[in-house]
C-alpha cells in the first residue's frame, strides 16, 4: 500500500513538474508573443523642465539632466525628486546681425560610469556658457550632491553658436569601458530642406562639408574614447582612423551624420544603433531626394554619407550657390569632400553605409507601418535577457530577444525591429499599439528589466506639465491595474469644485473585475491633506495652494499602481483670444490679415483695462514650411515669451517706489540694477535672498543706507522683479513684438516652395497669485495651405493606401469616405478634388458628395461624375514646377458648395451605387478648398 502510494506520488510529482516546465517553456518561447495587457505603464514623475537624457544609478535611482543646466535624481523607492547639482550652460544663439534666439543646446547628455558603485563618477555633455564649444566632463556624485570641485574636462568640441541646429549628446558605454558620444552637425537648416552645401565666403555655417564629412572635425560624428581615471582619455583600437594619421581625428568611430541622437549597443554582437534626424524637404527636387529620418546600425566604424547621401544612399546633387547651377549627383562609389571649408581628407571612407530604416514625412514605401506625420527619430535599446540579474522583476519575455525597440519623438509609437543572426533587418511590429509615447527624448531598459521612457513634453524650450518619466513593466503573473486619473478643472480662484475621475482605469485579470480599491490622496503645499475612497469623487478647494492629487488603485492581490496631477487653487488661468478676420483654417493668398488680441485674467485684470500691457503678451507670426523643423519656430516663440515675462517684472518695478533709490545703470541712493546683476549670479539661493530683501528690507550690503521693506508686494511679484534685475546682464532673445492689434503681411520666405502655411500665436503667462505659480493662456490661428493631403484625413472608410511604386490613395466601394475635423468653411465657395480614374487599376469612377458633421450629414455640394480616363504615364518636362504641373494635368472633381461658415467636420462621400464592394472608384492626390481669391 505504502509502495503504491509512493509510486502515485512520484508520478503526480513528475506530472506537475512536466506541466510546470511546459508552462515555463511556453512563457519563454521566443515564438510566442506576449499579450499587450501583460505590460503596465507606470508614471514615475512629471512636470520637469526640458529633460534631455537619463541614466540609472544603484538603489533604484534615476539620474537625468535638464537643458538649462539642472541635474536631478528621482528615487523610485521614495518617489522623491531631488536636484543634486547645476551646470552653467549656454542656451542662446546670436547671429552675425545680432539677432538672439533660444538655442537647441545647453546641458545635453549624461551617463554614469560603469563602475559607479565604486567611483561615483558621472559624465555630462554641455554647451560651455562662455566659449562656443561643447564639453564632455566628469564629476563625482556623492549621495545627492554633485561635487563641483571634482570636475575634469575630457574632451572639447569647437562649435558655432550663431545659427541653429543639432547637438547630439547621447552616450553609451561598451563592456570594455569605451564611451560612445554622438555629436550633431552644428549647421544651418537650409530653407529648401535638403542637404546644406553652401561654400560661399561668409556662409561657412551653411556648409555641412566642414563638419560631418570632414575627417578632421568632431561634429556630425559618433566618437569612441576610453576615459581614464585621471580624467583624460585614450583611443581604443578599431576606430575609423588610427592615431597619428594626417588630417584625421582618432576619436571618430563613425562619421557622416546630421543629427545622431540616442545610441545603444547590442551587448551580444557589439553593434551600435541610434536614431538620426534628417532634413525637412517633403518632395524630391533638383537638389536631390526628399528628407528622411533614419534608424542606423554600425557593425563597425564607417562613413554614413551625410551630406552627400541620405536613406538607402540616395544621392544629393552638387550645387554651386554662387552661380545657382547644379552638377551631377554625388558618386556613392567614390565619395570625396572638395569643399573649401574641408580641413580633412579629400577621399572619404568607403563603402558608404546606408541607413537600416529610413522614412519621410509621408508614408514610406519601404516601411509603411511607420505612418505619416512629423518625424524625429530618437533611438532605443536592443533587448538581451542576459543583461539582467535573474531576480530582476520585470524582464521582458524571450519573444523580444535581440529585437531593437525604437521610438520617434514626434509620432508616439515604439516599434520592435527584428533582425537576423547577421544583424540585418527582417521586419518590424508596433509595440503596445494602443499606447502613445509622445515626446520621447530617451528610452532604455533599467536594471529591473522594465523599459523606461523619458518624455520631454509637448512644447519646446520650456518646462512642460506633461514631461515625465514612464516605465513599462512586464508582468508574467498578476497584472497591476492600469490607472487613469483626470479632473474637469485643474486651476481656479477659490473656492471651486473639481470633479475627479478614474474613467479608463482597468485591470486585465478577471478575478479583479469589479473588486479594485480606489484611494485619492490630496495634499497641498500648506499641509492640507484629504483621503477620498470613492471611484469618482468631487472635492471643494477652499484654501489657496498647490495641490498634488494622486489616485492609487489596488487589486485583490495587493498590487498597486498610481497616477496623479497638480491642481492650482487660488489662481484662475488667463484667457487669451485672437479676433481674426477671414478664414481660420486656410491662407488664400490675401496680402494683409487683420487681427486683435485680448487677454483677461481674474487676478491680473485685462488688456482692455490696461492692467495687462501689450509688451507683457507674446504675439508671434511665422511662416510654417510644408515640412518644417518645429525647433526653429519654437525658438522665436520662446524668445517672445521670455521677453514678455521679463517685461512684467520691469513694469512692476516701474510701478513701485524702487526707482527712488535705484537706477537701471547708474548708482543712486542704492546700487544700480546692473550692479546687482553683476554681484549675484542667477541661482535659486540668490533669488530667494533678494526676494526676501525686497519684501523685508535690509542694510549693510551696499552701504549704510537701509533698504525699505515692501510687505504690500506678493512673493511672486517680488520674484518677477528679481528675475528682471538678474537678467539685465544676460544675452536677451531678439524679437520684434507684435502689437495687440493691427495688420500682418504674410510673406513666403525666399527659397520656400509656398506649400506651407502661417501661424499667428498669442500667449500670456500671468503674475501668479500669492504663493501660487503662474499659469499660461494661449490662442493661435494656424492657416494651412488650401491644398490638403488626403492622408491627413482623421476619419476613413473604404480607403486602400498603396505605397509601391508610388503613393495611391484609393477609394473602394460605394459610400467610401474620408473626413476632416474642424475645417473653417467661411468664404469657401468650392472644393476641388484632384482624382484619377484609371482603367489600368480597374477604377470605375463615380461622383463625390460633401457633407457636414457625419457621412450621412447635411449635404452641401456634389461633384460631376468622374469617368474612367486612360492618361498613361507622363513625365513632367524639365525645369517646370512639378507640383503645379501635376495640378494642371490631374482631373478635378469640382464641388460648388452652399454658403457655409464656421468650424465644421467635413466629409467627402464617394458614390457609385453600381460599384461592387471591392471596386476602386478613384484615387485622390489632393483636395483644394477654394475661395474667390484663389479662383481669380
Amino acid at each position: 500500500m505504502i509502495k503504491q502510494f509512493t509510486i502515485r506520488l512520484c508520478l503526480m510529482f513528475s506530472f506537475f513538474s512536466v506541466l510546470l516546465f511546459s508552462c515555463k517553456k511556453q512563457q519563454d518561447d521566443p515564438s510566442v508573443k506576449p499579450e499587450d495587457n501583460r505590460f503596465t505603464k507606470v508614471v514615475l514623475t512629471e512636470g520637469m523642465d526640458e529633460p534631455m537624457e537619463m541614466t540609472f544609478l544603484p538603489g533604484r535611482r534615476i539620474l537625468f539632466v535638464e537643458r538649462k543646466g539642472a541635474v536631478k535624481v528621482f528615487d523610485e523607492n521614495s518617489g522623491e525628486l531631488i536636484q543634486v547639482g547645476f551646470v552653467p550652460v549656454n542656451t542662446k544663439y546670436t547671429n552675425k546681425e545680432g539677432v538672439v534666439r533660444e538655442a537647441e543646446e545647453g546641458l545635453m547628455g549624461v551617463i554614469a560610469d560603469p563602475n559607479y558603485e565604486k567611483n561615483h563618477w558621472i559624465y555630462m555633455y554641455y554647451a560651455d556658457p562662455d566659449v562656443p564649444k561643447h564639453v564632455l566632463a566628469r564629476w563625482e556624485l556623492k549621495g545627492n550632491e554633485l561635487i563641483d570641485a571634482s570636475k575634469k574636462i575630457l574632451l572639447e568640441v569647437p562649435t558655432q553658436r550663431e545659427e541653429c541646429c543639432h547637438t547630439g549628446g547621447g552616450m553609451v558605454f561598451d563592456k570594455d569601458g569605451n564611451l560612445y558620444l554622438t555629436t550633431g552637425n552644428n549647421t544651418v537648416n537650409p530653407r529648401e530642406g535638403t542637404s546644406n552645401l553652401d561654400e560661399r565666403p561668409g556662409y561657412e555655417n551653411s556648409d555641412d562639408q566642414r563638419a560631418p564629412s570632414n575627417t578632421y572635425d568632431l561634429r556630425g560624428k559618433i566618437l569612441r574614447i576610453k576615459p581614464e581615471p585621471d580624467g583624460t582619455y585614450t583611443i581604443p583600437e578599431g576606430n575609423l582612423f588610427p592615431v597619428g594619421m594626417e588630417k584625421t581625428r582618432p576619436e571618430i568611430y563613425t562619421m557622416g551624420h546630421r543629427n545622431p541622437w540616442r545610441p545603444t549597443l547590442d551587448s551580444k554582437t557589439g553593434y551600435l544603433y541610434w536614431g538620426e534626424v534628417g532634413p525637412d524637404a517633403v518632395t524630391d527636387s533638383i537638389w536631390g531626394p526628399k528628407g528622411y529620418d533614419e534608424f542606423n546600425q554600425a557593425k563597425g566604424p564607417g562613413f554614413f554619407g551625410w551630406p552627400y547621401f541620405i536613406g538607402d544612399n540616395q544621392a544629393y546633387t552638387s550645387h554651386d550657390y554662387e552661380s545657382n547651377t547644379y552638377g551631377e549627383p554625388y558618386d556613392v562609389n567614390n565619395p570625396v569632400n572638395e569643399s573649401v571649408n574641408n580641413t580633412g581628407l579629400r577621399e572619404l571612407p568607403t563603402p558608404v553605409i546606408p541607413a537600416m530604416i529610413w522614412y519621410p514625412y509621408g508614408v514610406s514605401e519601404e516601411f509603411p507601418m511607420l505612418g505619416s506625420s512629423g518625424r524625429s527619430a530618437t533611438g532605443g535599446p536592443v533587448f538581451r535577457k542576459a543583461d539582467f540579474k535573474k531576480d530582476a522583476p520585470h524582464v521582458f519575455p524571450a519573444y523580444y530577444e535581440g529585437k531593437w525597440l525604437i521610438v520617434d519623438f514626434m509620432r508616439g509609437w515604439i516599434m520592435a525591429v527584428t533582425m537576423d543572426d547577421n544583424g540585418d533587418y527582417v521586419s518590424m511590429e508596433r509595440f503596445l499599439p494602443n499606447e502613445t509615447f509622445s515626446s520621447a527624448i530617451d528610452m532604455d531598459f533599467g536594471p529591473d528589466g522594465a523599459l523606461y521612457i523619458l518624455e520631454y513634453g509637448s512644447a519646446w524650450f520650456r518646462g512642460n506639465p506633461n514631461s515625465r518619466i514612464v516605465k513599462i513593466e512586464y508582468n508574467g503573473g498578476n497584472r497591476k491595474p492600469m490607472v487613469q486619473a483626470t479632473s474637469d478643472k485643474k486651476a481656479g480662484a477659490v473656492p471651486f469644485k473639481a470633479n475627479l475621475s478614474s474613467e479608463g482605469t482597468l485591470d486585465y485579470d478577471t478575478y479583479d473585475q469589479g473588486k479594485l480599491k480606489y484611494e485619492w490622496k490630496i495634499v497641498s503645499d500648506k499641509g492640507v491633506q484629504k483621503l477620498l475612497k470613492e471611484k469618482n469623487p468631487s472635492f471643494d478647494f477652499q484654501e489657496a495652494g498647490t495641490y498634488q492629487v494622486t489616485l492609487t488603485v489596488t487589486d485583490t492581490k495587493g498590487e498597486q499602481n498610481s497616477a496623479g496631477f497638480q491642481i492650482f487653487a487660488g489662481n484662475e488661468p488667463p484667457q487669451v483670444k485672437i479676433e481674426f478676420s477671414g478664414n481660420r483654417t486656410f491662407y488664400f493668398g490675401q496680402p494683409e490679415i487683420q487681427y486683435s488680441v485680448s487677454v483677461s485674467d481674474k487676478e491680473d485684470g485685462s488688456t482692455q483695462e490696461g492692467k495687462i500691457k501689450a509688451e507683457e503678451v507674446a504675439i508671434t507670426f511665422d511662416y510654417v514650411p510644408s515640412g518644417f523643423d518645429p525647433i526653429e519656430i519654437a525658438s522665436k516663440q520662446s524668445g517672445a515669451e521670455t521677453m514678455a515675462i521679463l517685461n512684467i517684472g520691469k513694469n512692476l518695478i516701474e510701478g513701485s517706489d524702487c526707482k527712488s533709490c535705484h537706477q537701471y545703470d547708474k548708482s543712486s541712493i542704492g546700487p544700480s540694477y546692473i550692479a546687482v546683476a553683476e554681484k549675484y549670479s542667477k541661482t535659486a539661493s540668490n533669488i530667494d535672498y533678494l526676494v526676501d530683501k525686497i519684501l523685508n528690507g535690509g542694510s549693510g550690503v551696499w552701504g549704510d543706507h537701509g533698504m525699505s521693506a515692501h510687505p504690500e508686494l506678493s512673493e511672486s511679484d517680488a520674484k518677477r522683479m528679481v528675475d528682471f534685475i538678474l537678467s539685465m546682464n544676460e544675452v536677451k532673445p531678439t524679437v520684434m513684438p507684435l502689437p495687440l492689434s493691427g495688420s500682418i503681411k504674410p510673406e513666403i520666405p525666399e527659397g520656400e516652395d509656398g506649400q506651407g502655411g502661417f501661424l499667428l500665436r498669442a500667449s500670456y503667462i500671468d503674475k501668479g497669485a500669492g504663493q501660487i505659480a503662474s499659469l499660461s493662456g494661449v490662442d493661435y490661428v494656424a492657416l494651412k495651405n488650401p491644398f490638403v493631403d488626403p492622408q491627413s484625413a482623421a476619419i476613413r472608410k473604404g480607403v486602400n493606401l498603396l505605397t509601391t511604386p508610388s503613393i495611391n490613395f484609393f477609394m473602394v466601394g460605394d459610400q467610401s469616405h474620408v473626413g476632416f475635423k474642424s475645417i473653417d468653411l467661411s468664404g469657401v465657395e468650392a472644393i476641388n478634388l484632384f482624382v484619377n480614374v484609371s482603367p489600368r487599376n480597374g477604377a470605375v469612377g463615380g461622383y463625390i458628395e460633401a457633407r457636414l458633421g457625419s457621412p450621412d450629414g447635411q449635404i452641401i455640394g456634389q461633384s460631376q461624375k468622374m469617368e474612367p480616363l486612360n492618361q498613361g504615364f507622363r513625365r513632367p518636362p524639365a525645369g517646370v514646377n512639378i507640383i503645379q504641373w501635376r495640378r494642371e494635368n490631374t482631373p478635378k472633381a469640382e464641388i460648388k458648395i452652399n454658403n457655409t461658415s464656421g468650424l465644421q467636420d467635413v466629409f467627402f462621400i464617394f458614390r457609385n451605387p453600381d460599384a461592387g464592394k471591392e471596386d476602386i472608384l478613384m484615387s485622390i492626390s489632393e483636395i483644394q478648398f477654394s475661395n474667390k481669391i484663389s479662383q481669380d
